[in-house]
């Protein structure tokens, strides 16, 4: 039972609940014991990746056809926030899920598809999707990687940076400059199968504040020659259309890990307060702790909420750019609230590593910047006024 006490969502129904329990029973028994070996390794196992595959937790959008189980956005969705909800945040899977496998469903040949899929979903090849570069973040229009046609081939050049699932990808979406003098109407997405690449190099695997166990690294590009049929798309300078295309479903995705994270970090406060005692009574039976709480339980109601009708808007086609950033900024700006309130009800004992808000508190702060930064979601919204 959710913490919020929300009525049923109308998108969810019983195969999703059946979803929901596998993913749960998958990050409880293969996720949750390691996690904090993971973090100081700086990356999941290659292993656990292979075994959510076998459990049918990547590329469930993939339909039957090409070896997935024909779901929809809403499978994706459930697995996320089953993740969360566990704590285990430093998973690429939802970005491998809900943000690279759509762009081979969407823009992929048929050969394409039938190559590339299968090895999506069973975990042999863990994806990534390289857009920013040190001197192009949010602003992707400058992008600086350039690819040029050399007969049946191309020529890459350039490198990326804060690339999630960096050391472990060998299935990269990159995006390229094709006509650097179209701007964006000149760029191109390329698919770099890394393994045995020549020119393609890794570089460190990048020391961040938080989200320590999701390994985020540069990647180099020098001279890396890949086949004509490595362009996504049916001919070049495509790609700029593409992403944004995309980008609503990779925001909204944001916002339900977002939601799934409040959600946990009023749980764990429950918990402590509950136990932990001061001026011999129960924290919980101070005012002042029943009315912070009391405001975190509505407040994350409400993006609860809004989510669901975002989910529910987006599976019937209907979500656009503008809502989809209002579901980004939002939701990420209030679980920082709501962990920071839950954090200061810990006491000092929240600045310690070992409880599970300090390390909410850790993750929780880059996602009002990446997936685009809240700033230019108010941006895309005040476009619309």
């Amino acid at each position: 039972m959710s913490v919020l006490g929300l009525a049923r969502p109308h998108w969810l129904n019983e195969e999703l609940d059946m979803v929901a329990e596998t993913a749960s029973r998958f990050f409880a028994e293969e996720c949750v014991p390691h996690y904090e070996r993971f973090e100081q390794q700086g990356c999941f196992d290659r292993e656990v990746w292979e075994k959510a595959g076998a459990m049918g937790l990547l590329g469930a959008e993939v339909p039957e056809a090409y070896g997935g189980i024909g779901g929809t956005f809403a499978h994706d969705a459930v697995i996320t926030l089953e993740a969360n909800r566990a704590g285990v945040d430093g998973w690429g899977g939802p970005l491998h899920n809900a943000i690279v496998i759509p762009y081979i469903l969407h823009y992929g040949s048929e050969e394409q598809k039938q190559r590339w899929l299968p090895k999506l979903i069973s975990g042999e090849y863990i994806s990534a999707i390289a857009m920013t570069e040190p001197g192009a973040g949010s602003d992707l229009q400058g992008v600086k990687t350039h690819a040029r046609r050399d007969g049946n081939h191309y020529r890459i050049n350039g490198s990326k940076t804060f690339i999630t699932n960096g050391q472990l990808a060998n299935f990269i979406v990159l995006v390229t400059k094709t006509d650097p003098e179209a701007g964006a109407k000149g760029t191109s997405l390329f698919v770099i199968e890394t393994d045995e690449m020549e020119g393609f190099r890794r570089g460190r695997n990048l020391d961040k504040i938080g989200m320590k166990s999701n390994d985020t690294s540069e990647l180099f590009f020098d001279d890396v020659k890949v086949p004509a049929s490595a362009l996504l798309g049916r001919e070049e300078n495509q790609g700029f259309v593409q992403l944004m295309q995309q980008l609503p479903q990779e925001r909204l995705l944001i916002a339900i890990q977002a939601a799934g994270r409040t959600e946990r970090a009023i749980a764990v406060t429950l918990d402590y307060v509950k136990e932990r005692k001061a001026f011999g009574q129960a924290i919980i039976d101070f005012q002042n702790t029943q009315f912070e709480l009391a405001a975190c339980k509505t407040e994350a109601t409400i993006g609860q909420v809004f989510v669901d009708h975002c989910i529910e808007r987006h599976l019937a086609g209907e979500l656009d750019t503008a809502t989809a950033s209002m579901a980004k900024y939002w939701l990420t700006d209030l679980q920082c609230k709501i962990i920071d309130r839950c954090l200061q009800l810990h006491g000092g004992y929240g600045f310690m590593n070992e409880y599970p808000i300090a390390r909410m508190y850790r993750d929780a702060r880059v996602e009002r910047i990446y997936g685009g930064t809240n700033e230019i979601m108010k941006l895309l919204i005040s476009r619309t006024l």
